[in-house]
């Protein structure tokens, strides 16, 4: 279970990223996790909650957006989406592609609740 290596790391990212004493505030971590990423959402979501459990991170969700597997033919210069791993062009049946996304795998937003100061 690779996930939870994955989680590890995310965490050590929104703890470089956001001050210590601001780490409670932290709510959401939006994620891109691209189909040939090889993660699997619930997995990750389950190791991202053990970890954070009783620490100051324990109310920080995370937010996974996929991003679909897009390959550019060269040949034919068209862009398509196929299943995933499949890497011929179904427009001209050429091989030389280039995988466009679908390998991310992410953070790219960390959201703290917004606390507002008190009136005097």
């Amino acid at each position: 279970m690779h996930e939870l290596s994955i989680a590890q790391s995310i965490l050590d990212i929104v703890r470089q990223s956001v001050p210590e004493k601001e780490l409670p505030d932290v709510r959401i971590v939006k994620l891109q996790v691209g189909d040939l990423a090889g993660v699997v959402p619930d997995s990750l979501e389950f190791s991202f909650t053990v970890l954070t459990t009783d620490t100051p991170l324990r109310n920080a969700k995370l937010q996974i957006d996929h991003v679909p597997f897009v390959i550019l033919c060269n040949a034919c210069e068209k862009t398509f989406t196929n299943e995933v791993g499949f890497v011929l062009c179904p427009t001209c049946g050429g091989a030389d592609t280039k995988i466009l996304s679908g390998l991310e795998l992410q953070v790219v937003e960390i959201e703290l609740e917004d606390i507002k100061a008190e009136a005097p």
